[in-house]
Protein backbone atom coordinates (compact mmCIF):
# COMPACT_ATOMS: atom_id res chain seq x y z
CA UNK A 1 0.00 0.00 0.00
CA UNK A 2 1.21 3.70 -0.58
CA UNK A 3 2.52 5.67 2.27
CA UNK A 4 -0.28 8.76 2.23
CA UNK A 5 1.67 11.54 4.10
CA UNK A 6 -0.17 13.35 6.88
CA UNK A 7 0.48 16.88 6.92
CA UNK A 8 1.19 18.71 10.21
CA UNK A 9 -1.13 21.44 11.24
CA UNK A 10 1.31 24.10 10.82
CA UNK A 11 2.09 22.38 7.18
CA UNK A 12 -1.62 22.97 6.46
CA UNK A 13 -1.67 26.46 7.75
CA UNK A 14 1.14 27.03 5.76
CA UNK A 15 -0.34 25.67 2.56
CA UNK A 16 -3.39 27.80 3.31
CA UNK A 17 -1.88 30.63 3.41
CA UNK A 18 0.22 30.41 0.37
CA UNK A 19 -2.83 29.48 -1.70
CA UNK A 20 -4.28 32.95 -0.21
CA UNK A 21 -1.93 35.32 -1.20
CA UNK A 22 -1.69 33.30 -4.46
CA UNK A 23 -5.48 34.30 -4.93
CA UNK A 24 -4.91 37.66 -3.05
CA UNK A 25 -2.80 38.92 -6.11
CA UNK A 26 -4.96 37.23 -8.63
CA UNK A 27 -7.91 39.22 -6.81
CA UNK A 28 -6.09 42.44 -7.22
CA UNK A 29 -5.78 41.54 -11.29
CA UNK A 30 -9.68 41.08 -11.44
CA UNK A 31 -9.80 44.37 -9.41
CA UNK A 32 -7.47 46.16 -12.08
CA UNK A 33 -10.41 45.29 -14.90
CA UNK A 34 -12.67 46.22 -12.71
CA UNK A 35 -16.20 45.91 -14.16
CA UNK A 36 -14.82 46.38 -17.84
CA UNK A 37 -15.59 42.42 -18.52
CA UNK A 38 -18.74 42.88 -17.64
CA UNK A 39 -19.48 46.48 -19.27
CA UNK A 40 -18.00 44.75 -22.66
CA UNK A 41 -20.68 41.80 -22.35
CA UNK A 42 -23.55 43.76 -21.64
CA UNK A 43 -22.35 46.35 -24.42
CA UNK A 44 -22.18 43.37 -26.79
CA UNK A 45 -25.72 42.40 -26.23
CA UNK A 46 -27.16 45.36 -26.38
CA UNK A 47 -25.47 46.33 -29.39
CA UNK A 48 -26.88 42.77 -30.92
CA UNK A 49 -30.17 43.55 -29.91
CA UNK A 50 -29.69 47.07 -31.34
CA UNK A 51 -29.13 45.32 -34.79
CA UNK A 52 -31.77 42.83 -34.52
CA UNK A 53 -34.11 45.56 -33.78
CA UNK A 54 -32.69 47.46 -37.39
CA UNK A 55 -33.20 44.76 -39.27
CA UNK A 56 -36.67 43.77 -38.06
CA UNK A 57 -37.42 47.61 -38.66
CA UNK A 58 -36.18 47.50 -42.29
CA UNK A 59 -37.98 44.37 -43.13
CA UNK A 60 -41.04 46.18 -41.76
CA UNK A 61 -40.30 49.05 -44.38
CA UNK A 62 -40.18 46.76 -46.84
CA UNK A 63 -43.17 44.94 -46.26
CA UNK A 64 -45.28 48.21 -46.53
CA UNK A 65 -43.21 49.64 -49.46
CA UNK A 66 -44.47 46.07 -51.32
CA UNK A 67 -47.86 47.09 -49.78
CA UNK A 68 -48.29 50.17 -51.21
CA UNK A 69 -46.90 49.21 -54.87
CA UNK A 70 -49.87 46.80 -54.14
CA UNK A 71 -52.27 49.32 -53.75
CA UNK A 72 -50.60 51.39 -56.66
CA UNK A 73 -51.24 48.70 -58.51
CA UNK A 74 -54.81 48.49 -57.24
CA UNK A 75 -55.47 52.01 -58.09
CA UNK A 76 -54.17 51.42 -62.04
CA UNK A 77 -56.03 48.86 -61.96
CA UNK A 78 -59.23 50.72 -60.92
CA UNK A 79 -58.54 53.48 -63.70
CA UNK A 80 -57.99 50.87 -66.23
CA UNK A 81 -61.40 49.22 -65.20
CA UNK A 82 -63.27 53.16 -65.19
CA UNK A 83 -61.66 53.71 -68.50
CA UNK A 84 -63.60 50.74 -69.51
CA UNK A 85 -66.41 51.42 -68.55
CA UNK A 86 -66.75 54.80 -69.52
CA UNK A 87 -66.29 53.39 -72.89
CA UNK A 88 -68.72 50.97 -72.71
CA UNK A 89 -71.29 53.05 -71.18
CA UNK A 90 -71.73 55.03 -74.61
CA UNK A 91 -72.92 52.23 -76.37
CA UNK A 92 -75.71 51.67 -73.16
CA UNK A 93 -79.41 49.82 -74.90
CA UNK A 94 -81.06 50.90 -71.82
CA UNK A 95 -81.15 52.82 -68.29
CA UNK A 96 -80.56 49.88 -66.56
CA UNK A 97 -76.80 48.80 -68.37
CA UNK A 98 -76.35 52.21 -67.62
CA UNK A 99 -76.91 52.40 -63.82
CA UNK A 100 -74.73 49.06 -63.65
CA UNK A 101 -71.92 50.72 -65.55
CA UNK A 102 -72.49 53.80 -63.15
CA UNK A 103 -72.73 51.31 -59.80
CA UNK A 104 -69.07 49.93 -61.39
CA UNK A 105 -67.27 53.22 -61.85
CA UNK A 106 -68.59 54.23 -58.37
CA UNK A 107 -67.34 51.06 -57.05
CA UNK A 108 -64.03 51.44 -58.90
CA UNK A 109 -63.66 54.69 -57.82
CA UNK A 110 -64.40 53.58 -53.83
CA UNK A 111 -61.43 51.04 -54.44
CA UNK A 112 -59.13 54.02 -55.78
CA UNK A 113 -60.16 56.24 -52.78
CA UNK A 114 -59.64 53.52 -50.57
CA UNK A 115 -56.25 52.24 -51.68
CA UNK A 116 -55.12 56.18 -51.78
CA UNK A 117 -56.29 56.16 -47.75
CA UNK A 118 -53.78 53.03 -47.54
CA UNK A 119 -51.52 54.41 -49.06
CA UNK A 120 -51.13 57.96 -47.05
CA UNK A 121 -51.45 55.81 -44.05
CA UNK A 122 -48.50 53.62 -44.98
CA UNK A 123 -45.95 56.28 -46.42
CA UNK A 124 -47.11 58.00 -42.35
CA UNK A 125 -45.76 54.48 -41.03
CA UNK A 126 -42.90 54.30 -43.14
CA UNK A 127 -42.08 57.65 -41.96
CA UNK A 128 -42.29 57.08 -38.38
CA UNK A 129 -40.46 53.67 -38.89
CA UNK A 130 -37.71 55.84 -40.58
CA UNK A 131 -37.34 57.95 -37.52
CA UNK A 132 -37.04 55.01 -35.19
CA UNK A 133 -34.81 53.66 -37.75
CA UNK A 134 -32.40 56.31 -37.23
CA UNK A 135 -32.78 56.79 -33.50
CA UNK A 136 -31.81 52.66 -33.67
CA UNK A 137 -29.19 53.87 -36.02
CA UNK A 138 -27.31 56.41 -33.49
CA UNK A 139 -27.41 54.37 -30.59
CA UNK A 140 -26.01 51.40 -32.36
CA UNK A 141 -22.73 53.90 -33.63
CA UNK A 142 -22.83 55.38 -29.75
CA UNK A 143 -22.61 52.39 -28.03
CA UNK A 144 -20.63 50.61 -30.54
CA UNK A 145 -17.70 53.76 -30.22
CA UNK A 146 -18.43 53.06 -26.68
CA UNK A 147 -17.75 49.62 -26.92
CA UNK A 148 -14.41 50.51 -28.86
CA UNK A 149 -13.01 52.53 -26.12
CA UNK A 150 -14.11 50.24 -23.60
CA UNK A 151 -12.51 46.90 -25.65
CA UNK A 152 -9.33 49.09 -25.77
CA UNK A 153 -9.04 49.64 -21.66
CA UNK A 154 -9.64 45.81 -21.05
CA UNK A 155 -7.15 45.09 -23.93
CA UNK A 156 -4.82 47.23 -22.16
CA UNK A 157 -5.21 45.88 -18.59
CA UNK A 158 -4.80 42.82 -19.95
CA UNK A 159 -1.51 43.44 -21.92
CA UNK A 160 -0.28 44.65 -19.19
CA UNK A 161 -1.77 41.48 -16.79
CA UNK A 162 -1.91 38.87 -19.19
CA UNK A 163 1.60 37.26 -17.99
CA UNK A 164 1.47 37.92 -14.47
CA UNK A 165 -1.87 36.62 -14.47
CA UNK A 166 -0.87 33.31 -16.44
CA UNK A 167 1.78 32.58 -13.95
CA UNK A 168 -0.62 32.89 -10.60
CA UNK A 169 -3.15 30.97 -12.33
CA UNK A 170 -0.60 28.06 -13.00
CA UNK A 171 0.32 29.12 -8.83
CA UNK A 172 -2.91 28.63 -7.37
CA UNK A 173 -3.20 24.93 -9.71
CA UNK A 174 -0.22 23.81 -7.88
CA UNK A 175 -1.16 25.15 -4.65
CA UNK A 176 -4.90 23.79 -4.74
CA UNK A 177 -3.02 20.29 -5.03
CA UNK A 178 -1.03 20.48 -1.73
CA UNK A 179 -4.46 21.52 0.43
CA UNK A 180 -6.42 19.52 2.21
CA UNK A 181 -9.66 18.39 0.02
CA UNK A 182 -12.23 19.46 3.04
CA UNK A 183 -10.27 22.20 3.86
CA UNK A 184 -9.92 23.84 0.42
CA UNK A 185 -13.81 23.55 0.53
CA UNK A 186 -14.35 25.70 3.53
CA UNK A 187 -11.55 28.30 1.98
CA UNK A 188 -13.69 28.26 -1.11
CA UNK A 189 -16.42 28.77 1.26
CA UNK A 190 -15.42 31.70 3.05
CA UNK A 191 -13.68 33.21 0.27
CA UNK A 192 -17.25 33.69 -1.57
CA UNK A 193 -18.54 35.01 1.56
CA UNK A 194 -16.45 38.06 1.44
CA UNK A 195 -16.09 40.79 -1.24
CA UNK A 196 -12.11 40.70 -0.82
CA UNK A 197 -11.71 37.32 -0.69
CA UNK A 198 -10.18 36.74 2.40
CA UNK A 199 -10.30 33.17 3.90
CA UNK A 200 -7.32 32.95 5.71
CA UNK A 201 -5.91 36.17 7.68
CA UNK A 202 -3.30 36.99 10.41
CA UNK A 203 -3.75 38.13 14.12
CA UNK A 204 -3.32 41.84 13.54
CA UNK A 205 -2.73 44.12 16.62
CA UNK A 206 -4.84 41.74 18.85
CA UNK A 207 -7.59 41.38 16.29
CA UNK A 208 -9.15 39.02 13.26
CA UNK A 209 -6.89 40.65 10.42
CA UNK A 210 -10.64 40.21 8.18
CA UNK A 211 -13.11 41.71 10.59
CA UNK A 212 -10.92 43.75 13.40
CA UNK A 213 -13.00 41.72 16.27
CA UNK A 214 -10.88 41.31 19.25
CA UNK A 215 -9.20 38.09 19.96
CA UNK A 216 -8.88 36.76 23.27
CA UNK A 217 -5.22 36.15 24.44
CA UNK A 218 -6.19 32.51 25.44
CA UNK A 219 -7.32 32.34 21.39
CA UNK A 220 -4.18 33.95 20.15
CA UNK A 221 -2.15 31.41 22.34
CA UNK A 222 -3.14 28.70 20.63
CA UNK A 223 -3.23 30.02 17.56
CA UNK A 224 0.48 30.74 18.08
CA UNK A 225 1.01 27.19 19.02
CA UNK A 226 0.19 25.87 15.74
CA UNK A 227 -1.68 22.97 16.81
CA UNK A 228 -4.90 22.66 15.57
CA UNK A 229 -7.08 24.74 12.55
CA UNK A 230 -8.82 27.90 14.45
CA UNK A 231 -11.43 30.60 12.60
CA UNK A 232 -12.41 33.91 14.14
CA UNK A 233 -15.75 33.59 15.73
CA UNK A 234 -17.44 36.72 14.09
CA UNK A 235 -16.60 36.41 10.91
CA UNK A 236 -15.85 32.47 10.53
CA UNK A 237 -12.49 33.06 8.63
CA UNK A 238 -9.35 30.80 9.11
CA UNK A 239 -6.83 32.52 11.53
CA UNK A 240 -3.05 32.40 11.99
CA UNK A 241 -0.57 34.30 13.68
CA UNK A 242 1.39 37.08 12.08
CA UNK A 243 5.32 35.33 12.24
CA UNK A 244 3.45 32.13 10.11
CA UNK A 245 2.21 34.65 7.68
CA UNK A 246 5.15 36.74 7.38
CA UNK A 247 7.36 33.26 6.57
CA UNK A 248 5.13 32.70 3.88
CA UNK A 249 5.94 34.37 0.61
CA UNK A 250 5.40 34.08 -3.03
Amino acid sequence: MAHVKEYSVEEKLTSLIYLQKVESKLDEIKVLKGELPIEVSDLEDEITGLHARETRIEEEVNGINEFIEQKKQAIHDAQDLIKKYEKQSENVKNNREFEAINKEIEMQTLEMRLAEKHIKDASEEITEKARVLEIAKKNIAAKEANLKHKKGELEKIIGETEKEENEFRKLSEEARQKVDTRLLSSFERIRRNYRNGLAVVPIVRDACGGCFNAIPPQRQSEIRQRKKILVCENCGRILVDQDLDGQVSL
